[in-house]
């Protein structure tokens, strides 16, 4: 790692971490502040919700609503968390390296005394650092909003943790393999094309499975069968192995990025 450079890309792109951050915080908190008009009425919001077809319930985690981990999940981390996070990921691993490449500005970063292997891992470290910050935003608005909000019994703010910390651990597999795209191509738009497309792949396929059961073992070949927001908070989710599983999908797909990285000849 390069601290200096790591510097540069974090002010570079701090505006990109901060608003995607904010905005996810601030949405958190504006859906927690609903929970306490429909609190009162929650049973009956469940027996309507129960009326929609299974699929439909399973697709978007909207199995039941009893507590604030299950609202929250429901209305954000099943859906809107999951194509936020995913366009961020994607974006920003291109941006770290591919649009480097194709814009020649790897060469003048090559051409110092920074060598490849430093270069590649400050990239990483910064496409993390990203998501670090966008989760911990998040969560702290969520548990802002909640202590304030939200009776202290109902608050179940180890399942609001546990779901934020599979949700990175989730796009830490996401930006691992998007990362490794853009570590593979010269061309800024080709790699996002590959990385976007994978991603949309895994995340129909998802879907598809949790809708029509009879199809449900394709969700055992995409990162996003292991996040499970619904279960979670019911307390129904294995959360250690999806973190292990999530992780090492992660760490692997940057290990491959630094090594085909520092092999591949690029049009410098």
């Amino acid at each position: 790692m390069n601290l200096a450079l790591y510097r540069h890309m974090m002010q570079l792109h701090l505006k990109i971490f901060l608003g995607f951050g904010i905005g996810s915080a601030v949405y958190v908190s504006l859906i927690t502040s609903l929970f306490p008009l429909l609190d009162d009425n929650m049973a009956q919001i469940d027996d309507m919700m129960k009326m929609l077809p299974d699929g439909m319930m399973r697709a978007l985690g909207m199995e039941s609503i009893s507590n604030y981990g299950q609202f929250i999940s429901a209305e954000y981390y099943g859906l809107f968390y999951l194509l936020i996070l995913g366009v961020f990921s994607v974006m920003v691993a291109i941006q770290l390296v591919a649009r480097l490449v194709d814009r020649g500005s790897m060469a003048y970063l090559l051409s110092t005394r920074v060598s490849r292997t430093a270069v590649i891992v400050t990239q990483m470290l910064v496409l993390i650092s990203g998501q670090l910050v966008i989760h911990v935003l998040t969560f702290a608005g969520g548990a802002l909003a909640a202590r304030f909000l939200i009776d202290t019994e109902r608050i179940a703010l180890t399942e609001f943790f546990q779901i934020n910390a599979v949700g990175f651990c989730l796009f830490l597999a996401i930006s691992g393999y998007s990362f490794l795209i853009s570590c593979l191509f010269n061309d800024e738009k080709n790699a996002f094309a590959v990385a976007g497309g994978v991603t949309f792949l895994f995340y129909g396929m998802n879907m598809m499975g949790k809708i029509v059961t009879k199809i449900d073992w394709i969700r055992h070949f995409t990162p996003f069968s292991r996040y499970e927001p619904g279960k979670i908070a019911s307390g129904e989710g294995d959360v250690l192995v999806s973190v292990v599983i999530l992780g090492l999908i992660g760490l692997l797909s940057y290990g491959l990025a630094i090594f085909f990285f520092r092999k591949r000849n690029l049009p410098l």
